[in-house]
């Protein structure tokens, strides 16, 4: 799995800290580290809330583009 550093960029973008974004999603700041270093792949529920909390779209931060 690749790193996402595009959620990262954007959590950084809003001047978020891991532990910020965990409690608004209801995860530890470990499940947060763990999905932009790659390590861990997160339920669609959960890409949702994420986005929802950065207030962008599932491709904004989780669809690679293949074009």
């Amino acid at each position: 799995m690749a790193k996402n550093l595009k959620l990262k960029s954007a959590r950084a973008a809003l001047d978020m800290s891991q532990q910020e974004l965990a409690e608004k999603t209801g995860v530890s700041r470990q499940t947060i580290n763990a999905i932009e270093k790659g390590d861990y792949n997160p339920t669609l529920k959960l890409c949702i809330e994420i986005c929802r909390v950065l207030n962008k779209t599932l491709d904004d931060l989780f669809w690679e583009n293949n074009e």
